[in-house]
């Protein structure tokens, strides 16, 4: 039985770390900005952690601690002038925070959950595309990104100081239930039957379904082998956005109807509608190799991605 903290316990992936680490028989404090009298918090521990940026004692706090696992930080920022200083403040700035309190309580493991858009975006014909390793430089290109690659590397300079046992986990999108943005909008057009025009998209991304993440996070906590490593992860079956779209409709016992349009149209019709981020995910592309992953941590991912496409759809 470890004892874990998880900071960012109300967000999508924390609130179903908590509850797997509760069902597996952990002590699990869970961290949140703010506490909500009202909800009900199935014997796990809640304490309002405020601005991870701010300085507050953390030391009884983490005390007995044996990890932490660090879901909090911002992905978007609706201030865009202050839009990279927002980043870098709460990515950055309050990941430092957070690991060097660790350090004070004698906290041994810190898990961080990291992107694999710190490589970058990969996109073009399907001959062209690259498929990212965990022996690739990384080279972000937006301010998340950036700011989540300063982040791993503060993590690992206090780590070379003090012996704090660092794991770094870079994501690609995870889906589950409760899931936003392109995910959401696919589920409600094909709910509304509404054609989509993506049958010419021949793309390729790599995801991650919330209980593969929260099981290789679990693994993380123990394995002996994941202290001071980095971890690529993915269901480890890559979809075109046609596939994923017939895999939601089958879901949701819909039919569904895709037709082409040439990408400069899909990319206008992006750009026109303020949607241009979102467009580029759907016909672009971003893969990941997660054979190291599987390889030191002989792991293999428990739910494939058709059945967790049907748990995110039935909510269950």
């Amino acid at each position: 039985m470890k004892r874990i903290c998880v900071i960012g316990a109300n967000g999508f992936i924390g609130k179903f770390l908590c509850k797997a680490l509760k069902s597996s028989g952990n002590l699990t404090k869970g961290f949140v900005r703010t506490l909500d009298l009202n909800k009900n918090y199935d014997e796990i521990k809640y304490i309002q952690l405020g601005d991870i940026r701010s300085k507050i004692n953390l030391k009884d706090q983490f005390h007995n601690c044996d990890c932490i696992i660090h879901c909090a930080g911002i992905a978007h920022s609706m201030n865009k002038r202050n839009k990279l200083d927002i980043f870098y403040s709460v990515n950055v700035d309050g990941t430092k925070n957070l690991a060097e309190q660790a350090v004070i309580a004698g906290v041994k493991r810190f898990i961080f959950l990291s992107s694999v858009k710190v490589y970058g975006e990969s996109a073009g014909k399907i001959e062209d595309l690259k498929i990212f390793t965990n022996y690739d430089t990384p080279n972000p290109q937006d301010n998340y990104s950036k700011s989540k690659f300063e982040a791993e590397k503060i993590l690992w300079e206090i780590s070379s100081k003090t012996g704090l046992e660092v794991v770094v986990v870079r994501l690609p999108l995870v889906y589950g239930i409760g899931a936003k943005g392109n995910l959401e909008r696919l589920m409600k057009l094909i709910n509304f039957k509404i054609p989509l025009p993506f049958k010419g998209i021949k793309n390729k991304r790599s995801l991650i379904g919330i209980d593969n993440a929260v099981d290789i996070l679990i693994r993380c906590i123990k394995h002996p082998d994941a202290a001071g490593k980095t971890f690529l992860v993915s269901d480890g079956e890559d979809l075109s956005t046609p596939e994923l779209v017939r895999f939601i409709a089958s879901a949701m016992d819909q039919p569904v109807k895709l037709f082409s349009l040439p990408k400069v149209l899909l990319k206008f019709f992006g750009f026109i509608t303020g949607k241009k981020k979102e467009m580029n995910k759907l016909i672009g592309s971003l893969q990941i190799d997660n054979s190291y992953t599987r390889k030191i941590l002989n792991w293999t991912p428990p739910v494939s991605i058709e059945e967790g496409i049907r748990r995110m759809v039935k909510g269950k």
